[in-house]
């Protein structure tokens, strides 16, 4: 390497030379350099990328930046080759005064990931400066009178160098009457003296012009002088003298006004007026001791009249004259110098830079968010500093380099629970009592899309009526996601499948804003029971997150099917042909003269068929009568002649909806004579016709197979339900899909009565009359009678929530009974 210096000779190139030689370390995190004072602009310090173990080419890319702190841009890096130069001129006196160590802390900040490096750049010192005397003439008066080997303290020079530049010797020029010494006091400071050699004699030599001349120790040599001129006095011969030549005093800083310091005491060996003393501070003395201190002419008490800080000026040297009244008068010296103890004054500096903000959520452990450094004024244990943080959480202090803190994520963080951690930095020195300062630190925590949107519940049931309108609201779906902003911005829509035939969008649909669920077309209890689908919700963050909600729709029957009556007389209402039942005239009161069969499409209430005989217009009161809920047409008394021989009888048959719809069948009923066999048209007869004579004789065999058969299913039937209740008890609740056909089972005053579209028509033939078999279910909510009877139902299905669960044991009853139990049951009754 080659450096120039402008202004200094060949022997100062190789100086420089041998400065400029920069060294580098690595130890605790740190890089060293060294870079010598005054050096100009663009002077290289060392390869700092290099040196890091960064390569040149991403430094850009991961936004290479050096900070220092509190100083100016005295250090530059080229991010083109990763070099460290000189930025502008670096004056190692004004930037750190006589502190034998003069160093710019640099820290390196490098992103992606982010990393902090600590570079130490030590400005080394050259012999820039002479040395410098604080006047340019001083003015001494000494007595003639006064003795060989006296002493006369003469104001040394100052070299704001250090080291051997501030190393300084003395001499002086030629003369005959005044030699040279030079006494150490310190380390950092000498006591320059004149010694008389011989006696002074004022009428032969009344002044002396003397050049004090100060060399350091720099190479090159610099020197600075100064003029003497030594006025010699007459007559008084004795000058007051101190008991010490100095004195040493120490006191604290911020010693209040008025303090004592020291009581100095000089006595003088003349009488009278020549020994009274004044006490003053040394014309020579710098204008700051005049301002920090008060001297008592009169009794020497020095005092503080000023403030006294340690970490401005740590130690005063006062000179002292004591002066006689004499004449010409006498003066004697003394040095006191005073030392300034270090009080806990100062609070700790507490600066945070760099921050990292927001901290995400899925941030690992040991992420660095921000870079802490704390100093503090006083020395010693006043000047030591701890940091601690609070409020405990997720976040810590690890300690990086002197003085330098990195606060790091220790845990994970989750912002739905806390989204802002507010953090304060504690700085402690180590005084008595101690003193500390606070710096807060916000960390927002930024959002992840660690949270699918979630339902209030896992199964929604819904009852809608039939044959709504196209269109129609049905029902809402919600969905909550604790994430922010587009992540949680849900959207909704309809998992698709099959309803049957049909997909499930042709049936509903879900507004994907709102989650408002429509039906897209009239809904048909007859043909669509339940409803079952899953709602989707699904928020806009990468990766979306989601979750489904099932829809339970019943399907609420409305009354909109007519009653059907069932042949034989399907065909007798208006307009059809009637069926003619043929009585004998010697029946009695009671005999079951024909059976009305029908049935309901609807359900529930709307299904119960009532049936009522309509009274002939003109006619009195008829020996029949029609059974309210069997349908079976019978005699009320014994038939008369003048009943007439053949009779037309309507039945009303109407359900129990709101409005009723009914229908009509037409019974012709014709009598016949006492020992003619009664004939009827129904199908029952003529199977019994036709059975015949083998009847009893193959009687015993069927009744056997029958109850076999009988038992054999019910068993069945039995194993089957405890499958299910297993089944149920041992696996968690599962949502189903598919029309359900669930029985509603309901009780009244007229009985209990359950209804299934599964239905099978029971007919009879001619014998006894009988009675229709019933299912009865227990312990079930009252069907609601009159205008609230929808509203109840809904409410009772609703209360339960398990309408779906009854569904299957519903239909396992229903096939056992009318499949398998009811068949043989009729037929053992046909049979006898």
């Amino acid at each position: 390497m080659v450096f120039s210096w402008g202004g200094v000779l060949g022997a100062q190139q190789l100086l420089l030379l041998f400065l400029l030689h920069t060294s580098w370390e690595v130890g605790s995190g740190q890089v060293h350099y060294s870079v010598p004072e005054e050096a100009k602009h663009g002077t290289f310090v060392g390869r700092i990328a290099q040196d890091l173990g960064l390569e040149v080419g991403e430094l850009v890319l991961r936004l290479f930046r050096v900070v220092s702190k509190g100083r100016r841009d005295y250090l530059e890096v080229n991010v083109q080759n990763g070099i460290l130069f000189v930025n502008s001129r670096i004056d190692r006196e004004e930037l750190c005064g006589r502190s034998p160590v003069c160093s710019i802390h640099l820290e390196v900040i490098v992103e992606k990931p982010l990393q902090v490096f600590h570079v130490e750049v030590e400005i080394k010192d050259i012999n820039d400066n002479p040395p410098l005397f604080p006047m340019k003439e001083q003015k001494l008066f000494i007595s003639e009178s006064r003795l060989p080997d006296s002493r006369f303290p003469v104001e040394g020079a100052s070299d704001p160098d250090i080291g051997s530049n501030a190393l300084l010797t003395y001499r002086l020029s030629t003369n005959d009457y005044f030699i040279l010494e030079v006494r150490s006091k310190n380390d950092q400071s000498k006591l320059v003296e004149l010694v008389l050699k011989k006696p002074l004699d004022r009428e032969e030599v009344p002044e002396h012009h003397l050049i004090l001349t100060a060399t350091d120790g720099g190479k090159p040599e610099l020197t600075g002088t100064v003029q003497l001129l030594i006025t010699v006095l007459d007559v008084n011969d004795n000058a007051p003298t101190f008991e010490r030549s100095e004195y040493e005093v120490k006191i604290l800083e911020n010693a209040a006004h008025g303090t004592l310091v020291i009581r100095l005491n000089a006595s003088d060996a003349d009488e009278g007026i020549n020994r009274e003393i004044l006490y003053s501070f040394n014309s020579l003395a710098p204008p700051v001791i005049k301002d920090k201190f008060h001297i008592n002419p009169n009794t020497g008490e020095i005092s503080i009249q000023g403030h006294l800080d340690f970490e401005d000026v740590n130690s005063y040297e006062i000179r002292v004259d004591a002066t006689d009244k004499g004449n010409p008068p006498m003066i004697g010296h003394c040095t006191v110098l005073t030392e300034v103890l270090d009080a806990n004054d100062n609070i700790p500096d507490v600066a945070v830079t760099s921050l990292s903000l927001p901290v995400r959520e899925d941030a690992p452990p040991g992420t660095v968010i921000a870079l802490i450094s704390v100093s503090d004024r006083d020395s010693g244990a006043n000047g030591q500093v701890t940091c601690s943080l609070s409020p405990p959480g997720p976040f810590t202090l690890v300690s990086t380099f002197r003085n330098y803190y990195s606060l790091v994520l220790e845990a994970s963080v989750d912002r739905e629970r806390v989204p802002a951690y507010e953090l304060v930095v504690t700085a402690r020195d180590g005084g008595k009592p101690a003193l500390w300062a606070t710096a807060s630190v916000s960390v927002a925590i930024g959002d992840v899309n660690d949270n699918a949107p979630s339902f209030e519940q896992p199964v929604y049931t819904v009852f809608v009526k039939e044959n709504n309108p196209p269109g129609s609201h049905i029902f809402t779906v919600s969905a909550s996601d604790p994430d922010a902003q587009e992540n949680a911005l849900v959207s909704y829509s309809l998992v698709e499948r099959r309803v049957g035939e049909r997909p499930l969008s042709s049936y509903v649909s879900v507004h994907s804003e709102s989650g408002k669920v429509y039906a897209l077309q009239p809904l048909d209890h007859e043909e669509l029971e339940l409803l079952q689908f899953q709602v989707s919700a699904r928020d806009a963050g990468f990766p979306p997150l989601g979750s489904n909600v099932s829809l339970q729709v019943f399907v609420l029957d409305e009354n909109d099917n007519s009653p059907v009556v069932l042949p034989p007389h399907s065909g007798s209402g208006a307009g059809g042909v009637p069926v003619t039942e043929l009585v004998s005239q010697s029946v009695t009161a009671g005999h079951v003269v024909a059976k009305i069969r029908a049935v309901d499409a609807d359900s529930g209430y709307n299904a119960w068929l009532s049936y009522e005989l309509q009274p002939e217009s003109g006619v009195g009161r008829g020996p029949f009568r029609v059974g309210l809920y069997t349908g079976e047409i019978s005699l009320t008394r014994a038939l008369e002649e003048s009943d007439g021989p053949r009779q037309t009888l309507l039945v009303l048959v109407k359900d129990h909806g709101e409005p009723a719809l009914s229908t009509t069948a037409t019974v012709c009923v014709s009598m016949v004579e006492n020992g003619q066999p009664a004939k009827t048209f129904s199908g029952a007869s003529r199977m019994s016709a036709k059975a015949g004579v083998g009847k009893e004789t193959a009687l015993v065999d069927v009744n056997v197979y029958l109850i076999i058969a009988i038992c054999s299913v019910s068993s069945l039937l039995v194993l089957s339900l405890l499958l299910y209740v297993a089944l149920r008890c041992s696996a968690p609740p599962q949502a189903s899909y598919g029309p359900g056909k669930p029985t509603l089972v309901c009780s009244s005053e007229m009985g209990s009565w359950s209804y299934s579209q599964q239905r099978r028509q029971v007919c009879s033939g001619e014998g006894a009359a009988k009675t229709d078999l019933m299912a009865f279910s227990p312990n079930l909510p009252p069907c609601p009678v009159s205008g609230e009877r929808g509203q109840k139902q809904e409410a009772a299905l609703d209360s339960s929530g398990k309408v779906g669960d009854y569904g299957l044991f519903t239909y396992l009853w229903n096939f056992w009974f009318y499949l398998i139990l009811v068949p043989p049951v009729f037929h053992l009754i046909y049979v006898f």
